[in-house]
Parts: C-alpha cells; sequence; structure tokens
C-alpha cells in the first residue's frame, strides 16, 4: 500500500509540474536532453554522429520525421515506438513530421523482409492512408506552435516527377556500389529463391529523396526509424550531401531504435491469432488490453520504458511495488491502462477494464453485441430464433442448448449447488424463467457454469 501511495504522489507532481512549465513556456522542456531521455528507456541502437547529437540537438529545436507506409488499413504495435519517440521529440521542444507513404507504399520496402511485398492498389493506398492518419493524430499534437506536429504525404511531390526526372535529378547521385552495400539489399541478394526487384531496389532512392524534400521544405535535419532502416536513413543523409542542398558543414542526422522484441527473442505484438493492431476493428480494446496484462515480468520493464510516457523515477517506484506483490501484476496493468487509453481512449479503456472485471465474475451489462463476441471470441456459440426468450426460455433449457449441460437433470444438479450463472448473477431456481430482458446487448446471453466456463447464447 505504501509502495502505491508513493507511486501516486510522484505521479501528481510530475503531472502538475509539466502543467505549470507548459503554461508558461511551451518548450521549456526543450533544454533538456533527449538523447539521454532516449538513452535510459532503451530507444537508441545507432545514430549518425554519438559524440555531438546530444549537443546539436540541445542547440535549438530541430524538426524531425518518421515515416509510415500504409501498408495495410491499420498501424500496429511495431509502429508504436517510432509514433512514441516523435511525441518524446515534441514534449522535449522539436517539431515532428510524420510521413505517411502514399507513394512508397505503392512500392514496397524491402528492409526486413525475406521475399518481395505483394503490390496494392493505388486506391487501397489512399484509403489506408485516411485509416492511418487518424490513428497518427492520437499520438502528436497538431497546431499552429513552432513544435506543432505536421503529417504530409509523399505522394504529393513524387506525383509531381517523370520517370525521366527521376532518373536525371535524384538516381544520378547514387553510385550503385554503395546501395548494394546496404544490409537490407545484400539480405536479398543472398536469397536466390526470392531474390531483389527493380522496383524494391529503388525504394532506398524514394525514401532518401523524401528526406532531401522534407530538408528543403521544412527544413527537417533528422530521421527516425527501426534499425532496420538504418541503410535508408544513412543514405538520405548521404544524398542531401551529395545533391548539394546543405550549407557548408551542413549534416543530415538519423537514430534507429532496436526491433521490438520480447525477452524470449520473439515478436512483441504478436499472438496466437496474429498482429497487436491499434484499429479497435481489428484489434478490440479488450484484446488489446489483455495483451498487455498477461505480459511476462521479464518483458514489464522495457514495455512501461518504451510504451509509456511515465519518468523514470515513476517507473522505478511502480517496479518496486510490482516486485514485492508480483502476482498483482501492478506493472502489467499500469501498462495495460496507459497504452490501451493512448490508443483507444478512455471509453475503450473502460471496456476493457470491464471485460476484465468479467472473467473475475463482474456482473454483465452496458456492453453491445460487437463487444461481447470480442470478449467471448474463444467460448462456444448457438443462435437460437428470437420467438424462444420472447415466449420465456426456462434455465435448465438455456444451460442444454448452450452446451454446458448435458441433459436437464445435470442442468438442474447445477442450479442447485449453485453453479449456474446468467449474465454472471447466479440463478437458484431450476424453474427460473429467462425472458429478452435477459440479454446483453442486442441479441446475446452470457451463459456460465462454475466459476469460469462461459458460452454465448444469440437470439435472431
Amino acid at each position: 500500500m505504501l509502495g502505491q501511495l508513493t507511486f501516486w504522489r510522484v505521479k501528481f507532481f510530475y503531472f502538475y509540474f509539466d502543467w505549470f512549465c507548459f503554461q508558461f513556456s511551451p518548450n521549456y522542456l526543450f533544454m533538456q536532453d533527449i538523447i539521454q531521455e532516449l538513452t535510459w528507456r532503451g530507444l537508441i541502437y545507432q545514430t549518425t554522429d554519438d559524440a555531438h547529437l546530444a549537443a546539436w540537438l540541445l542547440e535549438k529545436p530541430r524538426t524531425i520525421y518518421a515515416g509510415f507506409d500504409p501498408t495495410a488499413d491499420s498501424l500496429h504495435v511495431g509502429h508504436l515506438v517510432a509514433l512514441m519517440n516523435l511525441r518524446r521529440f515534441q514534449k522535449f521542444g522539436h517539431r515532428p513530421i510524420a510521413l505517411a507513404g502514399g507513394a512508397t507504399g505503392t512500392i514496397g520496402d524491402p528492409s526486413g523482409k525475406s521475399e518481395e511485398r505483394k503490390l496494392i492498389t493505388k486506391e487501397q493506398v489512399e484509403f489506408n492512408i485516411k485509416c492511418i492518419e487518424r490513428q497518427i493524430r492520437k499520438f502528436l499534437r497538431f497546431d499552429h506552435s513552432p513544435t506543432g506536429a505536421l503529417l504530409v504525404n509523399n505522394a504529393d511531390w513524387f506525383s509531381q516527377f517523370s520517370y525521366i526526372d527521376f532518373l536525371r535529378d535524384v538516381g544520378k547521385h547514387f553510385p550503385v556500389n554503395i546501395m548494394l552495400a546496404k544490409d537490407s539489399v545484400k539480405m536479398r541478394l543472398a536469397n536466390s529463391e526470392s531474390g531483389l526487384s527493380f522496383t524494391e531496389f529503388s525504394y532506398m532512392l524514394m525514401q532518401s529523396y523524401d528526406f532531401v524534400h522534407l530538408y528543403k521544405t521544412y527544413n527537417c535535419e533528422m530521421q527516425i526509424g527501426g534499425s532496420d532502416q538504418w541503410g535508408n536513413i544513412t543514405l538520405g543523409c548521404e544524398f542531401g550531401r551529395r545533391i548539394g542542398v546543405l550549407p557548408k558543414n551542413g549534416q543530415l542526422h538519423g537514430l534507429t531504435s532496436p526491433l521490438l522484441t520480447k525477452s524470449d527473442g520473439g515478436k512483441m505484438g504478436k499472438t496466437e491469432s496474429g498482429t497487436l493492431w491499434l484499429d479497435a476493428a481489428k484489434t478490440s480494446p479488450y484484446q488489446f488490453y489483455q495483451y498487455w496484462i498477461n505480459l511476462d515480468d521479464s518483458d514489464v520493464e522495457r514495455t512501461l520504458k518504451i510504451f509509456t510516457d511515465l519518468t523514470q523515477p515513476e517507473i522505478e517506484t511502480v517496479l518496486a511495488t510490482h516486485k514485492t506483490n508480483p502476482e498483482k501484476r501492478t506493472a502489467q496493468k499500469l501498462v495495460a491502462d496507459e497504452l490501451t487509453q493512448l490508443v483507444h481512449g478512455e471509453s475503450g479503456l473502460a471496456v476493457a477494464q470491464k471485460a476484465t472485471e468479467i472473467f473475475f465474475g463482474g456482473e454483465i451489462s452496458e456492453l453491445d453485441d460487437a463487444q461481447l463476441c470480442s470478449i467471448f471470441a474463444d467460448v462456444p456459440s448457438k443462435e437460437l430464433p428470437r420467438y424462444r426468450i420472447n415466449n420465456g426460455l426456462t434455465i435448465t433449457d438455456a444451460l442444454v442448448e448452450s452446451g454446458l449441460s448435458a441433459s436437464k437433470s445435470e442442468a438442474r444438479r447445477t442450479i442447485q449447488q449453485g453453479g449456474a450463472y446468467i449474465n454472471n448473477r447466479q440463478i437458484k431456481e431450476t424453474e427460473t424463467i429467462i425472458g429478452a430482458e435477459s440479454l446483453v446487448g442486442e441479441s446475446i446471453m452470457v451463459i456460465r457454469t462454475g466459476k469460469k466456463k462461459y458460452a454465448l447464447l444469440r437470439f435472431k
């Protein structure tokens, strides 16, 4: 209890300190060392200038960008690292740019891929961009201040290029031997089965031009990304020098973060059912919440550092509390709360927490059919005609129809022993009639026997 109280005192102090300083100086954090911040969070893998980058960032506000190719209609957990880093740069007084790859998304980045991506149509790319732009806006502050974030689409400038112009103005500055030396290219060329198409080979030219275009247009001097982007980022820095747009002694910079993995080496954000998406329609707030609340203890410290805005003292307090009573999963609950609220908002967090309570016996109410189906995706479900519930259904029939009891006699025994529940409300009488008022949502009734044996009845 003392540990939890200390944590909330620390969090209260930092919240009001941030609020007070922001009111009087929006760039108050600018003078702090963002490199030091990223270092203790374990978010620096490589930089283009280890010795001087921190001082360079302290000189004045800089403009930083990260790219997001719209290869799907949602971002996933892997994109969260770059989004949170952009968010931190903005908090420390720098201006973030989020680039949606309307042009590069039609090509496909070979980095980190063992075979060529399937090309998607321009129409699908445009739809995907609209989807991911809505998600990006949740993480950054978009306003007219000097540190207000920008959201740009590289299709806007690549659509102005003809093929000949691109070869003359961009391609002539890229020696093939330098391109062949990049790890993403060498790995694919070593794979004799898939190889590397000219289309994907050209991707790094496009990303390099993005960097130079953003420099010329917005004075963007730094690109960030995952460690698999190192080759593309450094080639963009080199392109800026070769094309002659930089002032004397000027330099473009890059910073990469480690790829997102768990302590066992597996990818974080991958589940048995697939990718952990940021779109509630693809990964529900409940599923998203459950992923983080079930984190292994060995992964929770790193996750707190990467994916939350908690300060170092706050995280240390949480971990100390967690260590004294690990069975309470204090740290995991905090990760789940912070991330679910960030990605899905207050309402999404409330639904996820309500769903979690359900599995600990909390009464089931105020959930719609979609939410119920997501929560109970893995339990047996049966559809019955609507008149069955309108005419009144006995509890014994409900248990049999759901498959939780093999017979009416077994169902009666379960009820008599206190093991039958409708929407987590105990039913004690064997002849209890269940009507439409017992539906949760539009058409669903949740049946339970014992502590955790669930089934759904759907009435259509």
